[in-house]
């Protein structure tokens, strides 16, 4: 009992994660309608800054400064958020399939830095090593995956309800104008790029701290980790919850990881070792099934269409009961 509660940690924690990957995206995407294929990047990004940052000194590469984790989780926000800023401003003008191209390129640069950088990351070797929260506790597992998960939920709940307010202030009320109606939004004296820019910033920011968070959780991260498969599991998370909904997006996350992981368990329960490779390619499968299935039901997903508006005080309220007598 003790071991399955331990991984019901172990897998809410990889979940939000995901989940706080997904908040960035949605924030870029759902709210202002930025075609970002290069997630996988700025993941990248955030683990590797916070990693170089924390880990002890390494003669062979670049980095090991040895600071609090806390620090790396910052350094990383800062760098991938400045890395999707400098991203932004260069490329915003582009438009839809044209965004989505360069964005996948920045991703793809990305990966083979780290790949063939060995002197600052370690290569296709990685980086080990990398502090863990409560390493004290890692004997015991349960201990471990809970006291994780306790900080990671934290850091989620703190990123929901930030996002959340923004959404409903007067900056996200611009970025929903510019996605809804651009040319409206610039007679208003709105500076498009401006703040388009601050969304694409904000939202690598949330990225990158999420690969900073899985990179202390897990303790080694490598290039193989950030793969184009990671955008694409992302980008299903947020269509699955619902584009636009910080709600779906903590739902969304949680349903498809939920898919991913168990199909995983239940192939390689299923398919003979030497099938272990192709069966896995079914996983691929089921996310794809779920996702037509989702979309045949709910064409704007889990909570895409739900609209968001807060109930004013002075409002009054709906009398449905037939007084007439």
């Amino acid at each position: 009992m003790i071991d399955l509660l331990g991984y019901a940690a172990f897998f809410l924690t990889t979940a939000l994660i995901f989940t706080l990957i997904t908040l960035g995206l949605n924030l870029q995407w759902g709210l202002t309608g930025l075609f970002n294929v290069g997630v996988a990047g700025f993941v990248a990004i955030g683990a590797y800054t916070s990693a170089l940052m924390t880990t002890p000194d390494d003669a062979a590469r670049f980095g090991g400064f040895d600071l609090p984790i806390i620090a790396g989780w910052l350094g990383a926000m800062l760098v991938a958020g400045i890395a999707a800023a400098i991203t932004g401003f260069a490329t915003l003008r582009l438009k839809s399939d044209y965004l989505a191209i360069t964005t996948f390129g920045v991703a793809v640069v990305v990966q083979l830095l780290a790949l063939n950088a060995q002197s600052f990351t370690g290569g296709a070797f990685g980086v080990g090593f990398i502090p863990r929260p409560f390493t004290s506790l890692a004997e015991t597992p349960f201990y471990f995956n809970l006291a994780n998960l306790a900080v990671v939920s934290a850091v989620t709940l703190v990123a929901y309800l930030a996002l959340q307010h923004l959404s409903r202030s007067p900056w996200g009320r611009v970025l929903k104008a510019l996605r809804e109606d651009e040319r409206a939004a610039i007679s208003l004296g709105k500076s498009a790029r401006f703040y388009r820019v601050q969304a694409f910033a904000v939202g690598g920011a949330l990225m990158g701290l999420a690969g900073a968070v899985q990179a202390h959780y897990i303790g080694f991260i490598a290039p193989d980790n950030y793969v184009p498969m990671l955008t694409f599991q992302v980008w299903v998370m947020l269509i699955v919850g619902g584009s636009g909904s910080n709600r779906g997006a903590v739902f969304g996350s949680i349903l498809v990881w939920a898919i991913w992981a168990g199909s995983g368990a239940v192939l390689s329960w299923l398919a003979p070792p030497d099938q272990q490779a192709r069966a896995a390619a079914l996983q691929i499968t089921a996310i794809g099934v779920m996702l037509c299935v989702i979309l045949l039901i709910r064409p704007n997903g889990l909570f895409g269409n739900l609209v968001e508006r807060p109930r004013l005080a002075s409002e009054p309220s709906v009398n449905t009961t037939d007084t007439s007598s």
